[in-house]
């Protein structure tokens, strides 16, 4: 049983744990001051919801799955998803993904599966995140188990193991799903890839066969895409770090993803569901080692993932920005152009250049001036240069003629550039 005492130090809390965490986040100030500001609910509405709940199940259903509804609600444009047709709400599978926000990722699945009927997943969560008590209450309410992380290896094997047979047996158990990541930790790059060594720890409980020991855990391949990764000028930040010194991870950062992935605008999301075929598990048992079946398992997973990935109009975008080309332009619209224009090179060339987002601004007609000016030229690099335009036109108004704003109507606009 998933319930037993070996798995205490990774397992979820138990109903006899439920009424004492609750009263623990009833009085953190921490969390109430958060969740007050992520739910926009006042503390005692809070408090109020969270009373009474016994048991993991009741903490799903009548708060976490509600507060993550309604951060949907207001930070993203939609959810959608595909392959639930897949999903037999009478088994329990493992959800393989590749990830990209430490929270949302597995809390947005529970809420498709939860819509769908089908079983909520206990989600894997790195020890490193488990920075105060608030937050260790929260993530263990919600069903996740935990990752040992800053171990060493003879601490890890054993901690594999352990992990591995907690793994399988909540999917023998069959009353919840798994949700894990493909890799440790968070693609910072979007390259991701499937570790080997997860899935060598996954084999390391049940039968000895291959294709029976996977067959046994039901691997769903899930590709996660968001529009807009709120955390995506953060991996900017550690990646440069880390190409120009050493990059040292802490708690404040870790909390500072999990709050900037919670509340920041993500544009529209996309979950794609896929399944691994008997005839897969048939040619990877003819492969001559475990080790290449791992490796090719790997491979399986990673070429679902990838060819599900939803591509965005912001990827193309991107593509033809880096590139100077035109190549993707009839993937993206004019009203994208407006979104690109608005909401990211205006704003990315004020801030650098020292001006306040009120002290240059475009009406609408403006806006529709910038974009038509330039619907002919090569993807949107154009668009940029334009917003360069635009800025320092502002700044010399402001700096020179003593204006306090600059407001660009179309008709300026057009003085301006042609």
């Amino acid at each position: 049983m998933t319930s037993d005492s070996e798995f205490n130090t990774i397992r979820p809390y138990c109903d006899s744990e439920i009424e004492a965490a609750i009263e623990r986040l009833c009085k953190s100030e921490e969390f109430l001051t958060l969740f007050t500001h992520l739910t926009k609910m006042d503390r005692a509405t809070i408090q109020g919801a969270l009373q009474g709940i016994r048991s993991r199940a009741e903490f799903q259903a009548k708060f976490f799955g509600p507060a993550i509804q309604s951060l949907i609600n207001t930070t993203t444009d939609g959810i959608t998803v595909s392959g639930m047709e897949l999903v037999d709400k009478n088994t329990s599978y493992i959800f393989m993904s590749n990830h990209r926000d430490i929270i949302l990722d597995s809390a947005i699945l529970n809420v498709l599966l939860r819509q769908h009927g089908n079983k909520y997943t206990r989600a894997a969560i790195g020890s490193n995140l488990l920075i105060n008590d608030w937050v260790t209450d929260l993530v263990k309410l919600d069903s996740c188990f935990v990752i040992e992380r800053d171990i060493t290896v003879r601490e890890m094997l054993t901690s594999s193991a352990l992990r591995s047979k907690y793994i399988r047996e909540v999917i023998e158990e069959n009353e919840d799903s798994v949700w894990i990541a493909e890799r440790e930790g968070r693609t910072k790059n979007g390259d991701d890839k499937a570790q080997p060594s997860l899935l060598k720890m996954l084999k390391m409980s049940g039968p000895t066969q291959f294709g029976i020991n996977f067959r046994e855990l039901h691997i769903m391949p899930l590709a996660i895409s968001y529009e807009w990764e709120p955390c995506d000028a953060l991996k900017t930040s550690e990646l440069y770090t880390k190409t120009v010194g050493e990059y040292i991870k802490t708690p404040e950062a870790d909390m500072n993803s999990m709050l900037t992935g919670l509340s920041d605008y993500k544009g529209r999301v996309h979950f794609h569901i896929d399944q691994l075929t008997d005839q897969e598990f048939d040619e990877l048992d003819q492969l001559p080692s475990n080790g290449d079946r791992i490796e090719a398992l790997a491979g399986i997973i990673d070429s679902k993932i990838h060819q599900n990935f939803k591509l965005w109009p912001n990827n193309y975008i991107a593509y033809d920005l880096l590139h100077s080309v035109n190549k993707f332009k009839a993937f993206y619209t004019e009203e994208e152009k407006k979104i690109i224009f608005s909401r990211f090179a205006l704003p990315k060339v004020l801030k650098r250049i020292g001006l306040q987002a009120d002290e240059c601004t475009l009406t609408e007609e403006g806006l529709d001036a910038v974009v038509e000016i330039y619907s002919n030229t090569s993807g949107i690099r154009d668009l940029e240069q334009a917003a360069e335009h635009l800025a320092a036109n502002a700044l010399y108004q402001i700096e020179v003629d003593g204006v306090k704003e600059v407001v660009f109507d179309a008709e300026k606009v057009k003085k301006l550039f042609l």
